[in-house]
């Protein structure tokens, strides 16, 4: 294994692109393909974005999801192709060259020339199609480029047609009308689902107006309200509720009459009496309507009443007399327009109870219109607005103008017609159009349409095959849409896309649909290469009745109908590659934003159930939508989010993969995205286990240059550590875990969970770094006698962070390469990438493991309890205390506690003494306590009494409580959250609040009892540990290296405190030599080169100084005489190190020869020990053997 830099000197960005290269170098992405061909095929569907705008967070959630669940199916031995798809048709594309070309008309399309206008969209469509492709792979994502479809390649465009032929052969397919949301700026209609991506809170006009009933004694007028004044020259009926109460009232003031709901009578100006605003107390109010009678809304259905403008006068309905007779000798049914209809859609919550129809502008206008006979269906439509929202000549008067901007002429013909009853303004969220961002209108449009209202329970019947993450979204959303599903309208009046292969006559009697670019040649004579409309729409097909040719219709498909034909199409099914499509549909997965619900994930279930009665897709996972910090949309205009690049390139692509994906968003909902948020993954999850990695590394090549292992043992291979189980108990624990993360992995991707996936991911590697790594320190740095016991740790470490890269490889696949690429330098025979692997066996849990890690996880909340009552009493960590005492009724539990992990307990707690009890009532009352307001929402009254039982429950209950987690209770069952258990300390004796030297901490089912008292051992004990804590301070200020070796000294500051410190060195020795290696020196040499000092409690000085060796000047003297300053000098202006294996050759003596100024030679022998000394870190480097404890100097 190599040698590896600290996290701080490390660039998580960097060493990203560096493995981006090494994938590219070994040619990852096909190289595991191909390893896994002839595996069980695992089918994946892309759904295509446009390439005509920039990947935004949304995209990289999406992408990260499907490249999550497709790792994983690879590693766990699946064949997984993964194609790239485009979408490159439809309106995004149109409006850009619009734009760009200043087109504000079809005619402005025409005059261009269509030819021209399509090659121009075929150019911007992969405009940004390599900023995607380097945006998805900086992301990590292993998808096909290469080979990815696109919605405007003749074979995708062929077998759409395909795709259409197959329906319109079933009968489900027809030509008619549809009212539609209508783009103006665009000139098309959208689908409900574009419809619905653009609302803006607007002020519009907001009137009532009367229209004169015929033939009626009173003269009266019915009023209706409108906020689309432009829709009312288009007026052909009036429907009313015929359930809803209705007045006939008349204005006192006027004498003219009125129709109108009752409920809604006091919205009519004038109609209810009303106090003045600022009038007199005792003044009466004005006097409002006289009520004349009321009737029931089907008393006025049939009622004729005038035109309001004479524009589509000629369609009113005749006088009754006037009907010419049926068969049967009665008049007809009333049929015609200007008359009152009803249906139960109209309410009392709004307007009048009068509700004016214009059935090309509004849906249930024309459902209602047609139901009545005010229109039949099939026939031309009255819709007098072109498709730029003008008023054509139809509407005389206001002919020419933009509807929307006609809605003040109109008012003011109505006023002066004196129809105008209320004119008032209001505001209300109103649909705009996504891309042009102009005011939708509702149009009806001819259009082509798919039967989809009478398959509604064969669609909900293939869904229910489904499985959708979450499934709300499944059984609330997608269901509720589906049982309303209306007839789909495929077809749009553009000029790219893909065309409608129909040809019809002229008069459309006659009708043909080609399935196939051979059938079109076979029928038109012409072999076509390209399916655009430029490319066929001057084909014809002879009629086989009449004389006439079969012209092309001129709409193109909806880019929805595309993209739900994306199974067959990708495949250029059933023209290429029928074995594959068939082993491969349904798809194993899918998986998109929210906002699909009624757009891809929709079509892909009509289509597949119209044509195969079966889903496109067997699971599916549905993520929700990534919003700015501050809740909103966001924005590049408002500039409220950062770029994904900057984040990518500040804190990496996994980074930012793992906060996508350990958030709210994964489970439908909405995401606020946080820059913090990255970057605590950084903080809190990629340093921590980066540090247990590097720490493994450093201490595996301490171990190999110690000379400790047998040589046939070098270099560390973890393979040779004997199988079986380890002796050491927090190597059971993390291998025991580690089997348990894998099989919980599993089971939870396997049913496409990945919410429940990653938090478990992020706790295990907490425990690996703050429980495993951190206990095991002095056994992974070889501190003890056993080198084999380092060894076996080391390889227990190996083995438990090689697997948890692999586990971990399809959620952050930058780091675990990272990892692997040093890890499987000790296993020759390894894959070459990470994601070659196979995902780690998980097997039944070995005997034990659940044991085993309820005991850990024990000793972890006795640890936190523990923290707790000394940050309650200001007690630090390297203060010793006297006794902790465990306290809890599981006996199993409490010996684990007791035994194998007592070391551990005691030296996190840092107590002299420990002891457990399993009797909770010794040293606590033990209270249950209800969640009143948890029981109150599903009890309702019977709350009271359970809560009173709750408040009853004895000391086993409370246990059979903790043990379970639920409990019966009478007729009731309660679970975790009904109930709240509190543990109250009362001391050991029973009594009071025991000692004041005593406290204690507990969760519900475990207590800890401390002994916070002082005496002076303890103190001195204190003192020890701070005097280590500084010595580390001054390391890691200096920068130091585990491996680099320096000598440690302890001066006393105050006089006569030298004897006292000597004393207190050796008493503490124990904790010297464990945290350091040896004891600190007293009275730091004045040769000695500095590291760095600290002053600890104005009483001594702590230092740290390069390896020197210590002189004793009262030796050299008694020696050397008046020449021992000339001995002195010459032992300190020689290199340490080097005179210490002088010392070492001379088994502990060296000769100094001095020559005086009479050139006389003298000569001294010292001995260690005597004259001199040679600290440990200088034997070491003098004898070549490595130190025992070398790591810590």
């Amino acid at each position: 294994m190599q040698e590896v830099r600290e996290s701080k000197d490390l660039s998580f960005p960097g060493e990203e692109k560096r493995i981006l290269t090494f994938w590219e170098e070994i040619d990852a992405f096909k190289q595991q393909l191909k390893q896994r061909e002839g595996a069980k095929p695992y089918s994946f569907y892309d759904g295509p974005p446009f390439a005509t705008g920039l990947p935004h967070y949304g995209h990289l959630l999406a992408g990260t999801i499907k490249d999550i669940v497709t790792r994983f199916a690879s590693a766990t031995g699946h064949y997984v192709p993964r194609r790239f798809g485009w979408d490159c048709h439809g309106l995004p594309v149109e409006y850009e060259i619009d734009k760009a070309e200043g087109i504000k008309s079809r005619e402005d399309v025409l005059k261009m020339g269509i030819d021209t206008y399509n090659e121009k969209c075929r150019s911007i469509v992969m405009r940004y199609s390599k900023e995607w492709e380097s945006t998805v792979r900086r992301m990590g994502r292993w998808i096909d480029f290469e080979s990815g479809y696109r919605t405007m390649d003749a074979t995708f465009m062929e077998s759409v047609w395909w795709v259409f032929k197959q329906l319109h052969d079933k009968g489900l397919v027809y030509r008619g009308f549809k009212v539609m949301p209508y783009s103006t700026g665009c000139k098309t209609p959208l689908s409900n689902f574009e419809a619905g991506q653009n609302y803006k809170d607007v002020m519009d006009p907001a009137i009532m107006v009367s229209f004169s009933v015929e033939d009626d004694a009173e003269k009266a007028e019915l009023v209706a309200w409108t906020t689309t004044p432009w829709t009312l020259p288009s007026n052909l009926a009036l429907c009313v509720n015929p359930a809803m109460e209705y007045v006939r009232v008349q204005d006192p003031a006027t004498g003219r009459v009125y129709i109108v709901a009752e409920a809604r009578l006091a919205f009519l100006p004038g109609a209810v009496p009303k106090a003045k605003k600022g009038g007199k107390k005792d003044a009466a109010p004005a006097a409002g309507f006289k009520v004349l009678s009321k009737m029931k809304g089907s008393a006025l259905v049939g009622m004729r009443y005038t035109p309001l403008f004479p524009f589509f006068a000629h369609l009113k309905a005749p006088r009754p007399s006037d009907s010419a007779p049926s068969a049967n000798g009665g008049a007809s049914p009333a049929a015609g327009a200007f008359r009152v209809v009803s249906d139960n859609y109209v309410t009392s919550d709004s307007g009048t109870g009068v509700v004016h129809q214009a059935p090309a502008f509004g849906e249930d206008d024309m459902r209602v219109c047609i139901a009545h006979g005010i229109l039949q269906r099939g026939e031309s439509i009255p819709c007098p607005v072109d498709a730029d929202g003008c008023f054509t000549e139809e509407v005389a008067t206001f002919s020419g103008r933009y509807v929307k901007e006609a809605d003040s002429d109109i008012i003011a013909w109505l006023k002066q017609q004196g129809r105008l009853v209320s004119n008032e303004r209001f505001s209300h969220s109103y649909p705009f159009c996504w891309r042009s961002d102009t005011p939708l209108i509702y149009k009806a449009v001819p259009s082509w349409f798919v039967k989809v209202e009478n398959a509604r329970q064969r669609l909900l019947a293939t869904t229910a095959q489904t499985e959708w993450v979450p499934s709300f979204v499944r059984d609330k959303r997608f269901g509720n849409w589906l049982e309303g599903a209306h007839d789909w309208a495929v077809s749009r009046s553009r000029f790219w896309g893909t065309p409608l292969p129909v040809w019809t006559s002229a008069d459309g009697k006659e009708v043909v649909v080609v399935g196939s670019v051979e059938e079109l040649h076979k029928l038109t004579g012409h072999k076509v290469t390209d399916l655009h409309r430029h490319f066929i729409d001057g084909l014809t097909i002879p009629s086989p009745s009449r004389g006439e040719p079969l012209r092309r219709v001129d709409e193109v498909f909806d880019c929805w109908f595309e993209s739900g034909s994306m199974p067959y199409a990708q495949l250029h099914y059933p023209f290429e590659n029928v074995d594959f499509f068939r082993s491969s549909f349904p798809a194993d997965f899918v998986a998109e934003g929210l906002d699909q619900t009624r757009g891809w994930f929709y079509t892909l279930i009509v289509l597949s159930t119209l044509l195969f009665d079966q889903p496109a897709f067997k699971n599916l996972v549905c993520n929700g939508l990534v919003l700015a910090a501050d809740g909103k949309k966001m924005s590049k205009r408002l500039k409220n989010y950062p770029d994904p690049a900057e984040i990518i390139e500040e804190y990496g692509a996994d980074a930012l993969r793992l906060y996508l994906i350990n958030s709210p968003v994964v489970r439908a909902e909405s995401l606020r995205f946080r820059r913090e948020g990255v970057q605590g993954v950084v903080r809190e999850v990629f340093i921590p286990w980066y540090n247990a990695f590097r720490f493994l590394v450093q201490n595996v090549l301490r171990l190999e240059a110690s000379g400790r292992l047998p040589t046939h043992m070098l270099p560390f291979n973890p393979a040779q550590v004997e199988a079986g189980p380890s002796a050491n108990v927090l190597d059971r624990w993390i291998q025991a875990a580690t089997r348990s993360l894998a099989a919980f992995v599993r089971t939870e991707m396997s049913a496409y969970r990945l919410y429940t996936v990653v938090p478990r991911l992020v706790q295990f590697l907490e425990n690996l770094t703050n429980v495993y790594v951190r206990l095991n320190r002095t056994r992974l740095r070889g501190q003890g006698n056993d080198p084999m016991d380092c060894h076996t740790a080391l390889a227990t470490l190996f083995h438990v962070l090689l697997d948890t890269c692999k586990v971990m490889a399809p959620f952050t696949p930058f780091i675990c390469e990272l990892m692997y690429q040093n890890l499987r330098r000790a296993l020759p025979k390894a894959p070459q990438s990470v994601h070659w692997c196979d995902f780690p066996e998980t097997g039944p849990l070995q005997e034990g493991d659940e044991g085993i890690q309820a005991s850990v996880e024990g000793m972890q909340r006795v640890l936190d309890l523990a923290r707790v009552l000394r940050e309650r009493h200001s007690k630090p960590l390297k203060q010793p205390l006297r006794r902790l005492t465990i306290v809890h009724s599981d006996k199993a539990l409490l010996a684990d506690l007791a035994g194998q992990l007592r070391q551990y307990v005691m030296g996190e707690v840092n107590v002299v003494e420990m002891d457990t009890c399993s009797d909770p009532l010794r040293y606590c009352n033990i209270k249950a306590h209800p969640e009143w307001q948890v029981l109150g929402k599903r009890l309702g009254k019977a709350m009271v009494p359970v809560g009173k039982a709750i408040q009853g429950m004895t000391f086993a209950q409370i246990e059979e409580f903790n043990q379970k987690g639920h409990i019966s209770l009478g007729e009731h069952q309660l679970q975790e959250g009904d109930i709240k258990v509190f543990t109250e300390f009362k001391g050991p004796e029973g009594g009071g609040e025991g000692p004041t030297t005593m406290d204690a901490n507990g969760d519900g089912s475990m207590l800890v009892v401390m002994d916070l008292s002082e005496d002076e051992s303890l103190l001195e004990a204190f003192w020890a540990r701070e005097v280590v804590n500084r010595i580390q301070k001054i390391r890691k200020a200096a920068g130091l290296q585990e491996g680099d070796k320096v000598d440690f000294w302890v001066t006393a500051l105050r006089e006569g405190e030298a004897p006292e410190l000597e004393r207190r060195l050796q008493t503490q020795r124990e904790i010297f030599e464990h945290a350091l290696g040896l004891v600190p020196y007293m009275q730091r040499q004045a040769h000695a080169v500095l590291v760095g000092t600290e002053v600890l409690r104005d009483s001594h000085e702590v230092a740290v100084t390069v390896p020197a060796l210590h002189l004793r000047p009262a030796a050299l003297h008694k020696v050397a005489g008046k020449d021992a300053p000339a001995v002195e000098a010459w032992l300190t202006s020689r290199e340490p190190s080097a005179l210490a294996r002088e010392l070492h050759a001379g088994q502990g003596s060296v000769s100094v020869a001095l020559l005086t100024e009479q050139n006389a030679r003298k000569s001294f022998t010292l001995q260690e020990g005597v004259h001199l000394h040679v600290p440990p870190s200088l034997q070491a480097l003098a004898s070549h053997a490595p130190l025992a404890n070398g790591s810590r100097h």
